[in-house]
């Protein structure tokens, strides 16, 4: 029954997707410190999702596990995400399956790093 009361309907969904739409801007307005290009250009986060509480939950990523700037980056992330009128919580759980790869960058980042969609080497990345 818990269930059933965390599903989401389509009037939930498009009351929900400004708050969406803010956290992926908020999520944008955080930097990873060694490459100068937001965590979710970078395509650090795996997943985010919104209950009807207005709780957030996201599922994210670094370039590398041995980044060592990651307890900072995830504060900074879920202050930013917290900070968006109307959202109630936000949970962050770090991952590193499946492992972060260049193809996960965003158009954006890569125009902003000077990487073409073809080339191998991302030796700009390394953390």
């Amino acid at each position: 029954m818990t269930e059933e009361k965390n599903i989401l309907t389509a009037e939930d969904v498009k009351e929900l997707q400004p708050m969406y739409a803010a956290v992926i801007q908020a999520l944008k307005e955080v930097y990873d410190p060694e490459i100068p290009v937001n965590i979710y250009d970078l395509g650090l986060i795996y997943e985010l999702n919104v209950n009807k509480a207005r709780e957030v939950s996201l599922l994210m990523t670094f370039t590398a596990p041995n980044c060592p700037m990651a307890d900072q980056v995830m504060a900074e992330a879920k202050q930013a995400v917290e900070a968006v009128p109307g959202v109630t919580k936000c949970d962050i759980e770090l991952t590193f399956e499946p492992v972060w790869d260049k193809s996960m960058l965003s158009e954006e980042a890569r125009v902003e790093l000077g990487l073409d969609y073809e080339e191998d080497d991302y030796s700009k990345l390394n953390d």
